[in-house]
């Protein structure tokens, strides 16, 4: 029984280099790094959504305390008068 060794040099001189299934591949690759570039910005976006959303709650209630001691004054000058 004898031990096959490898041939020396490159695998690609030996084996057959399919072309499609190289291009598949690439193409799977940039599809993964596209989805990843995608789902960052989208978790970007959704940060900053939240931010927005808390400042214009935070505006929201400003305007109604503001309406509220405005009315407030309001009674309390007529209950004084």
């Amino acid at each position: 029984m004898t031990v096959r060794r490898p041939p020396e040099g490159s695998r690609f001189l030996y084996e057959s280099f399919d072309a499609t299934s190289a291009r598949l591949e690439a193409n799977e690759r940039v599809a993964q790094e596209r989805w990843a570039a995608l789902d960052f910005r989208l978790q970007q976006i959704d940060t900053v959504l939240e931010r927005l959303e808390k400042r214009i709650w935070i505006g929201v209630y400003g305007v109604a305390a503001f309406l509220l001691s405005q009315m407030a004054q309001a009674i309390i000058a007529a209950a004084t008068k």
